[in-house]
């Protein structure tokens, strides 16, 4: 059974592996003209609406999917009918819950590159639930609340503690459209790692409460990825959307 020592001790003996294999990748990368962007839990597409216009702004063809949030599979299906609308190299994109659906269908030929936004990054098979456990228990969880079988998280968690450094006029906004998730949707694993073999970035949360951060610091060094941390709550994209825009614009080879 892993401990957090035992994965302090993974990423001191992978660190420097990750690194080269991050660096040579990134430099083999093909500059790309289309971004999609994936949505995690407690959002929609709209989610991404700050970043959207920087991108477009910079000559790219962007589009935000919308996440069923029913299964993995289903997740990774809808992302990739949007891969295969896409007319060549393409950046893919995942916030919180659906850098596991980036690191799913990244492996997709046209994926030049992948950006994790305060997101899962699991290794293929690996049990998202098990490395989690390993770390404190982010204070969002005790937010979430079921009816029959779908989870949305409560105001109160959603304006502390996903979306904390937001205006509350515009938090209340976001927490009016968040969707449910069906509860078989956190029992999927990936098959695949995408991340083995496509330049990885991930920008970290330092502030957040619905990821523990140094979770997220343990899965950006072990996939050797270009890394930032924002001093931002999980909701980095809305908050800190330049930096994050700038973020993929530099894993589109833009940057």
């Amino acid at each position: 059974m892993m401990n957090r020592r035992t994965f302090t001790s993974t990423v001191a003996a992978g660190t420097a592996a990750a690194l080269t294999r991050g660096i040579a990748l990134a430099q083999s990368a093909p500059k790309a003209a289309n971004i999609v962007l994936v949505h995690g839990l407690f959002a929609d597409g709209s989610c991404w609406s700050e970043v959207i216009p920087i991108l477009q702004a910079a000559g790219l063809n962007v589009t935000s999917v919308q996440n069923p949030l029913t299964t993995l599979d289903d997740a990774v299906a809808e992302t990739q009918r949007v891969l295969n609308r896409q007319d060549g190299a393409t950046v893919l994109v995942g916030h919180s819950f659906s850098g596991m659906i980036v690191t799913e269908a990244g492996i997709d030929p046209k994926v030049s590159a992948l950006v994790y936004v305060a997101a899962r990054a699991p290794d293929a098979g690996e049990d998202y639930t098990a490395l989690a456990k390993t770390y404190p228990t982010p204070p969002a969880s005790a937010g979430i609340v079921f009816d029959g079988d779908e989870g949305r998280l409560t105001e109160t968690a959603f304006l502390q503690d996903f979306g904390g450094d937001l205006p509350a006029a515009k938090a209340r906004a976001l927490y009016a459209v968040q969707e449910a998730f069906h509860k078989a949707l956190l029992t999927g694993k990936t098959r695949h790692a995408a991340w083995r073999s496509k330049p990885s970035f991930y920008a970290v949360s330092t502030e957040d409460r619905t990821i523990d951060p140094d979770l997220e610091r343990f899965m950006a060094k072990r996939m050797g990825a270009t890394t930032i941390e924002l001093k931002s709550s999980h909701l980095s994209l809305i908050s800190h959307p330049r930096e994050i825009s700038n973020l993929i614009l530099q894993a589109a080879g833009y940057a």
